[in-house]
């Protein structure tokens, strides 16, 4: 089952990218409270008019939605749903 972090407010979250190519910059790892998340596998990703979104499976075989705001430059958690133990 997948929830929101929040109806009204997402969670501001620190993310480091790599830039390709064209310069498009894609989440590499981020920071969740006191655990960095390295990001393993981006698993889609969209645009909106003002944002960019990422969904991504974390190291810790979890799966994040991650928005970048295109005009301010923050980045937030939007979606979490944890990992599936013995996957793999």
């Amino acid at each position: 089952m997948t929830e929101p972090i929040s109806e009204t407010r997402p969670l501001a979250i620190d993310v480091v990218c790599h830039a390709g190519y064209r310069g498009e910059e894609t989440p590499r790892r981020f920071r969740l409270g006191e655990a960095d998340v390295h990001v393993e596998a981006i698993l889609d990703q969209w645009l909106s008019p003002d944002h960019r979104y990422f969904k991504v499976r974390g190291a810790d075989e979890a799966t994040y939605i991650l928005r970048h705001d295109v005009t301010t430059g923050r980045w937030e958690l939007t979606m979490f749903r944890a990992g599936v133990a013995g996957r793999g």
